[in-house]
């Protein structure tokens, strides 16, 4: 539905649309008071190139489990949102299928809601009335669609501001807001694109726990991409590894660890003397996703700098133009 937000999906201007104009006759089935069980998706053999040109991605074949988080991991450019956007059916492979509860994905669907890193809320619209405008395209009748918002802003706990307009809200409310309105039309898959990104360390742990908290609430399957591994192991039930373009799966590694889990383990040293036995697993798990991903990185740093890097964990520490300007 906010699909228009991704620079490479061709944006139309849109009407501000008259909430209160809503016709009542529009009204649908109430919906269920317990949220439906998380779905099944799949990747099978899937191959993206845009416009012929080289690969996004090649030969990708991956399982998501009901009520599963998965959380995607590996350097810029391996194809990870795009494997974001298929699920989400924003855009169709080259070659290959993608499945929605063993039923092929043909396009968008309020089953399956995405959250991307700007978390892109109407801004002529108060944070009541975005978390409310799914609904009211769905057609949910105006009092069930108030008793809806009403309980997705406790959620995400944000009731005091509901008659706010986005630039009065901070990043991290912002965000919070846009996670409830992604789970308003109650959909069984939810999909985050990097969404604390651009937020400080403070906030991002705290929304961390926000997103740990509610997709456990609503019992939603949650498939989330991340460039930083300390919050893969945070969230993640299986932390699956993206190589470089063309992105390809790589290997795979199941937390099993309890939650809810620690915003600060990620400080911890696996030989710290005071760390619990938690943050001491979670930081050898981290670790052996750095290791696994570390090729990859070093390939993404070789073909941007046009040959001018080397591997970081070289004998000789790589081309000594990286070490220009050392000791200044």
């Amino acid at each position: 539905m906010f699909a228009t937000t991704k620079k490479w999906i061709g944006a139309t201007a849109v009407a501000e649309p008259e909430l209160a104009s809503a016709p009542a006759a529009r009204s649908v089935a109430r919906p269920p008071t317990r949220a439906p069980a998380g779905a099944s998706a799949a990747l099978e053999g899937v191959t993206l190139a845009y416009d012929g040109g080289a690969a996004v991605l090649e030969d990708v074949s991956l399982d998501v489990a009901p009520g599963e988080a998965l959380c995607l991991v590996g350097p810029s450019g391996g194809g990870k949102s795009t494997i974001l956007n298929l699920l989400a059916g924003l855009v169709k492979p080259t070659r290959g299928r993608v499945l929605f509860d063993g039923a092929p994905v043909t396009g968008p669907g309020p089953e399956r809601a995405v959250v991307f890193q700007d978390a892109a809320l109407f801004p002529w619209l108060t944070l009541e009335k975005n978390v409310a405008f799914p609904l009211e395209v769905a057609g949910v009748a105006p009092a069930e669609r108030a008793e809806r918002v009403d309980e997705l802003l406790r959620l995400v706990h944000l009731s005091r501001f509901r008659g706010a307009f986005p630039h009065e809200l901070s990043g991290g409310m912002r965000q919070r807001g846009a996670i409830a309105r992604a789970l308003a039309t109650r959909p069984r898959m939810i999909l985050f694109d990097e969404p604390f990104a651009a937020l400080d360390g403070q906030m991002r742990e705290l929304l961390q726990g926000e997103v740990e908290r509610i997709v456990r609430a609503s019992r939603t399957t949650m498939v989330f991409v991340t460039h930083a591994i300390d919050e893969a192991v945070r969230l993640g039930d299986r932390v699956v590894l993206i190589g470089t373009r063309p992105g390809r799966v790589i290997g795979e590694v199941h937390v099993d660890l309890p939650r809810p889990r620690r915003a600060a383990f990620g400080g911890a040293r696996a030989d710290a003397g005071g760390a619990s036995l938690e943050d001491v697993q979670a930081v050898r798990i981290a670790q052996r996703i750095a290791s696994e991903i570390r090729v990859e990185v070093d390939k993404v740093a070789r073909e941007e700098a046009d040959g001018a890097w080397g591997s970081s964990s070289g004998p000789d520490g790589g081309d000594p133009r990286r070490h220009l300007g050392r000791g200044i």
